[in-house]
């Protein structure tokens, strides 16, 4: 019998230690090692791939100018919205994490997914729910897929030799945390576990050219359960985020490498799955009655999305000695600026009053173009007098009062004209190079903040 071996891991990094340490010397964090067994039978490790294609694969060194591209088409998903976040559809041999919240509707997505492939091989690892409950979700679904297999099974051992079996064209795990590799002792969803489940994976993947699908948990902070290394080692990471008290859900490319880094795919959780929301525009703006106090509309852009979203502003007289700033779904030093340059440069007194600001429909915006909006949201709560209906504003605010040009503006207003509005407020510095014969809607160009008050008010 082989002699027990322990490690000690950084819950924060995945950092490797033979003993404890206060602080991990690679990242930085207090407090964060945890004690793990190792034991790893290396003899029988390594899953041979070789013969699941007929083309063997010789490893040698090679010049980069002799190496040959092929033509890899991608897998075009039934999801329009999964397509986009991917940066066109599934890249062959491509691993992708999914992460979220329990109950945010990952595994409800995937598995529809799943059905809607109804050209491929889809094999479907679940190590969380039984074949029954499964199938449940899948009649709800109300999707039929005859190529469609399931697995619930944990062992990575079990799972590949079902995987040359059945030589599946696409693989789903559903989750990444509960897998575990007989190479290591520890316990399934211990960091030394999820980093060899993982990378058994990600060797399968590039060695089958077969795409992975790895749906992972989050922690309490939101950040990706397990070790750093694992969205290191995986080509794409996926966030799926929503507000439980709203239907819409986010789904965000924070890592990606066969696209950008920016796209934003909009779903609508219903009893039937999710439902791709092809016009965002529409959901994130309420329709109001009356005019009301302290709403602008933003035009901004997601990815290679325009969108246009509702800023709303409340400000108060402040009853206690210092002035609540709260914010939701913007950055509160953003805020902070904005209103320091609205102090500063147009005489305005906030620091007697409390100020409040939310992005309307749950979204989280980090778009500068959205100051204009904020800020004109603001003024309109601080004067108690609403905007001009139909109206919508594109600009960042600098520090000296400057409303400062930003980039694709003509989508933005090809999207705000669409939408019904009349006028759009942009910055000065946009009209080089800007065609405006061809928009029915009125640009309005203005250079400073005090501009656009005395327009407004």
């Amino acid at each position: 019998m082989s002699k027990v071996k322990s490690a000690f891991f950084c819950s924060n990094c995945g950092y490797e230690s033979a003993k404890w340490l206060g602080k991990c010397p690679s990242c930085g964090s207090w407090n964060t090692f945890v004690q793990e067994v190792i034991h790893k039978e290396t003899s029988q490790k390594e899953n041979n791939w070789k013969n699941f294609h007929e083309d063997k694969k010789e490893i040698k060194t090679i010049a980069l100018h002799a190496v040959t591209t092929p033509e890899q088409r991608r897998i075009i998903t039934p999801d329009a919205e999964l397509n986009r976040v991917l940066g066109g559809g599934i890249v062959p041999g491509s691993i992708t994490l999914i992460a979220g919240e329990p109950g945010i509707g990952k595994s409800t997505l995937f598995l529809q997914i799943g059905l809607l492939l109804k050209d491929i091989t889809i094999l479907y690892i679940s190590g969380e729910e039984s074949d029954q409950q499964i199938k449940m979700r899948a009649d709800r679904l109300k999707i039929q897929n005859d190529q469609f297999y399931l697995l619930t099974e944990t062992s990575t051992q079990t799972i590949f030799q079902e995987i040359k079996k059945l030589r599946p064209q696409l693989v789903i795990v559903d989750s990444i945390q509960t897998i575990q590799s007989p190479y290591i002792d520890s316990s399934p969803g211990s960091i030394s576990q999820i980093r060899e489940s993982a990378s058994e994976f990600q060797r399968f993947a590039k060695e089958t050219n077969i795409p992975v699908f790895l749906i992972g948990h989050i922690t309490k902070d939101g950040a990706i359960a397990g070790p750093k290394i694992l969205e290191h080692m995986v080509d794409t990471v996926l966030q799926f985020e929503g507000d439980r008290h709203y239907a819409y859900r986010i789904l965000r490319t924070i890592k990606n490498r066969f696209g950008g880094t920016a796209e934003l795919g909009i779903y609508e959780m219903s009893g039937d799955g999710m439902r791709g929301v092809n016009n965002p525009s529409e959901i994130l703006i309420t329709q109001k009655e009356d005019r009301l106090s302290g709403i602008a509309i933003a035009a901004t852009i997601e990815g290679m999305r325009p969108l246009l979203i509702e800023v709303q502003a409340l400000v108060t007289q402040s009853v206690y000695g210092t002035p609540q700033r709260t914010v939701s779904g913007f950055d509160l030093r953003r805020m902070q600026l904005l209103l320091a340059v609205l102090e500063k440069r147009g005489g305005f007194h906030f620091g007697v009053k409390d100020v409040f600001l939310n992005i309307a429909g749950g979204l989280k915006v980090e778009d500068p173009s959205i100051d204009l909006a904020v800020l004109c949201a603001l003024l309109s709560s601080y004067e108690d007098v609403p905007l001009p209906d139909l109206t919508c504003f594109a600009g960042e605010v600098g520090l000296s009062g400057e409303i400062r040009a930003v980039h694709r503006i003509e989508q933005r207003i090809a999207e705000a004209e669409k939408l019904g509005f009349e006028k759009i407020l942009v910055s000065r510095y946009n009209q080089k190079g800007l065609n405006l014969q061809k928009f029915n809607i009125e640009v309005i160009s203005m250079g400073r903040v005090d501009e656009v008050y005395q327009y407004l008010f």
